[in-house]
């Protein structure tokens, strides 16, 4: 059982930062593929960031140019660096970890941009 908990949300106003962290119980050798996904309310989950075991990177085309996505292998945490934040990036955001094709997920953060 893979464990992903995340921290690093807050209230922050339009064009403020914040950075999101995902600490993992798995290492990151043995994971195929993570990601950060979030939940606006009344809307469905959708795929923000994610990062591949070989290195590649993707981001939604309302990210692209303001979120960035790391990872410490030390650490065993992963990162989404959020800059330049809009009021339509208002939601819960989740961590997710894709092991031997299993999906396990974060509790959420909440992140709220409003002036």
């Amino acid at each position: 059982q893979v464990q992903l908990v995340e921290s690093g949300g807050g209230a922050v106003q339009p064009g403020g930062s914040l950075r999101l962290s995902c600490a993992v119980s798995e290492s990151f050798f043995s994971i195929h593929v993570m990601g950060w996904y979030r939940q606006a309310p009344g809307k469905q989950r959708e795929l923000v960031a994610s990062i591949f075991n070989d290195g590649t990177i993707n981001y939604a085309d309302s990210v692209k140019g303001r979120f960035t996505i790391s990872r410490d292998y030390a650490k065993n945490t992963m990162y989404l660096q959020m800059d330049n934040l809009k009021s339509e990036d208002t939601a819960v955001y989740y961590c997710n970890a894709n092991l031997w094709s299993c999906d396990y997920w974060g509790q959420g953060t909440q992140v709220t941009v409003s002036s």
